[in-house]
Parts: structure tokens; C-alpha cells; sequence
């Protein structure tokens, strides 16, 4: 087991005086200067900050809290995408509820999808010593964004499959998810079928692709025929692109969106062309009211209450000594029917 202060490499976590004897300054220079306060010149500062980014220094605000013999914060830090998301909210709601029981609070916030944010987020709540983190990784690569001192935190990622890192991960079936889109579009009888998706560097997105265009692939629609309109990450971007591409000469009978604003915005693009009963539709989310409007949405609905409830309790179990080997769980999507996807090609009507 870990001491206090040392992380699983052996390692001990810098402290304020290992940042002041390497910026050449005094601990309250330091203490000073980490706590934004004024009496510091701007090159001494600098000094400072360069010397903590150098060590991976991070503030700890909540030492006063750790003298309690568990030396635990009760708190757990939850980075998600955008808390604004309807999908992220209901992770966030979901976590909430397995925790506050055990009285454990949740702190959030948005990544925003940028990796730059991600590692300051990442450190801002190791500087807040929260008990363990569920993460949705944003960067290419999370060895580097939990620095190797703080590697004995329990994360569990989200969403999205960690890599650089052995951790667990709580997923959707992306893949499969979209392959059943593509399989029901094909079923209703459409052999053009546009696929508008989320950005390239997201991995969720490229698994809906996949999963997507292989489904296609397989019952015998060539795949250089399929209309690909990617790295749509808002609801405008999203109208545009459909607009787009059902205005093109040989327009799709059919429309499958990655993600819920991606649907949003193809809702609106159709309504904007009068082809709301006329093009098909199945987007990746549900979304509330989606069984409202006219036709009704189907969707491939992902569940982020099982999948907050699943990465809670993961978090949970880490936090109190669980050491069995890390794994991913699949969180299973379901296509639920209501109109819009079972719309026929006009030439079979």
C-alpha cells in the first residue's frame, strides 16, 4: 500500500518546498505565488510556475480536510464533455444518485472535447485531492495527463476507452449501436443512406462509423457510395451539412445521425427542405421529447443512467481496495421506433 504523499511509482509528490528550491525562492514566495495572492514580481512568479509545471506540482486547497485519520475528501471528480449535453447530464445525475448515499459529493465540469482543457482539469482537481475521478478522455494518449505520482488514483474512464492507461472503462456499443441504424434503414427498403457524424478524432465517432458503414458494406452497398459528412461537433454545423448533401443531385432517401445534436440539426435541415415525411431519419441519443414532434425520432438510444449507476459503483469498489485486474463494460444500446426511421424510400411507395 502507498504511503501518504507517495504515489504508486514510489515516488514522492512534490511539495512546495521541492518547487521553491528548484525556482530558487522561498516557500511562502511560493505559497504566495500558487494561491494567486499580490507581493510577487511577474518574473518571479514565472519563475514559480515554470518550476511546478517542471514537477507536476499540484495545490493541495484541501489539506486541512486530510488529518482525518481515512485521509478522504468525500468527494469525486466527473469530466465530461459538456454538463449542457442532455447525455452528459444524465451520466452526471445518475452518478450523483449511487453516491450520495454513501456521502460522497460530485464535482463536474466540461472538457469542451479540447485536450489543453482536459489536462488542466485533470490537475485541478488532483490539487483538490479528490478521492478517485470518472473521466471521458479527450487526448490521443492519458499517460500523460495524470501525472505518475498520482497513477495510485482510482479513474474510471467513460464513454470513450482509455489509452496509455490501464484503467476501467465504462462504454456504449458504439459499433453495433450504429450497425442497427444501418441495418434498419437497409431493412425499410433504402440503398442511399447519409451518414453525418461527430468529429474524427472523437473515438465514439469513428466506432459509429465503422459500424455503420460495414453493416452497409455487408449487404452489398459499396461503401465509396455512402455519403460521409463529418467533424460536425454543433447543431448548425450539422444543418448545414444535411442541407448540404440533401441538396446535392443524387440526394439519400435516408439519414442517420451520430449524436444528438448532430440529429438536431438534421431535424431542422429536413423541416427547413419540407422533407420531414419524405427522408428517413435514425440519430445515435435519445433525446427528451423526441416522440413529440412530427414524425416521431427513432433513435439508438444509449442508456447514461446504467452507465453513470455502472461507473460509479467501479469508482466505488476502486476507492475502497479493490484490485482486480482493470476492464471495460459494454453498456448495450436499444433502437427504439417511432416514425421518423421507417419512412420508405419514394420509389417503393
Amino acid at each position: 500500500m502507498s504511503k501518504p504523499g507517495v504515489g504508486a511509482s514510489g515516488k514522492s509528490r512534490p511539495t512546495m518546498r521541492h518547487v521553491a528550491a528548484l525556482a530558487g525562492v522561498g516557500v511562502k514566495t511560493v505559497s504566495r505565488v500558487m494561491n494567486d495572492e499580490a507581493g510577487v514580481s511577474e518574473a518571479t512568479r514565472e519563475k514559480v510556475l515554470t518550476a511546478s509545471k517542471q514537477l507536476n506540482y499540484e495545490l493541495d486547497v484541501t489539506a486541512g480536510s486530510l488529518r482525518r485519520s481515512s485521509r478522504r475528501t468525500q468527494t469525486v471528480g466527473l469530466l465530461l464533455p459538456s454538463v449542457s449535453n442532455p447525455f452528459s447530464a444524465e451520466i452526471h445525475r445518475a452518478m450523483e444518485d449511487a453516491l450520495v448515499s454513501k456521502g460522497v459529493a460530485v464535482f463536474a465540469a466540461s472538457l469542451d472535447d479540447e485536450p489543453e482543457r482536459e489536462e488542466s482539469l485533470v490537475r485541478a482537481f488532483l490539487g483538490r485531492r479528490v478521492d478517485g475521478m470518472v473521466l471521458t478522455p479527450i487526448a490521443a494518449n492519458q499517460a500523460h495527463i495524470i501525472p505518475e505520482h498520482s497513477r495510485d488514483l482510482p479513474v474510471v474512464f467513460i464513454d470513450r476507452e482509455p489509452v496509455g492507461l490501464s484503467a476501467d472503462a465504462v462504454v456504449t456499443d458504439n459499433a453495433v449501436g450504429a450497425a442497427k441504424a444501418a441495418e434498419h434503414l437497409f431493412d425499410i427498403g433504402h440503398r442511399k443512406i447519409a451518414y453525418l457524424g461527430d468529429r474524427t478524432d472523437i473515438q465514439t465517432a469513428r466506432e459509429r462509423r465503422r459500424g455503420f458503414v460495414e453493416a452497409l458494406g455487408e449487404r452489398g452497398i459499396s461503401t465509396s457510395s455512402i455519403p460521409v459528412r463529418e467533424n460536425l461537433h454543433d447543431v448548425e454545423s450539422a444543418r448545414l451539412a444535411a442541407i448540404e448533401v440533401l441538396s446535392s443531385d443524387d440526394p439519400p432517401t435516408a439519414l442517420f445521425s451520430s449524436q444528438n445534436l448532430v440529429t438536431f440539426g438534421c431535424m431542422h435541415a429536413l423541416r427547413e427542405l419540407g422533407l420531414s415525411h419524405k427522408v428517413a431519419l435514425v440519430g445515435f441519443d435519445d433525446f427528451t421529447l423526441s416522440d413529440m414532434v412530427d414524425p416521431g425520432v427513432t433513435v439508438i438510444a444509449q442508456h447514461p443512467e446504467k452507465i453513470g449507476t455502472l461507473a460509479a459503483e467501479r469508482l466505488l469498489a476502486r476507492i475502497e481496495g479493490d484490485t482486480q485486474p482493470a476492464r471495460t463494460y459494454v453498456v448495450e444500446t436499444t433502437m427504439i421506433v417511432r416514425g421518423s426511421g421507417e419512412i420508405p424510400p419514394a420509389a417503393t411507395k
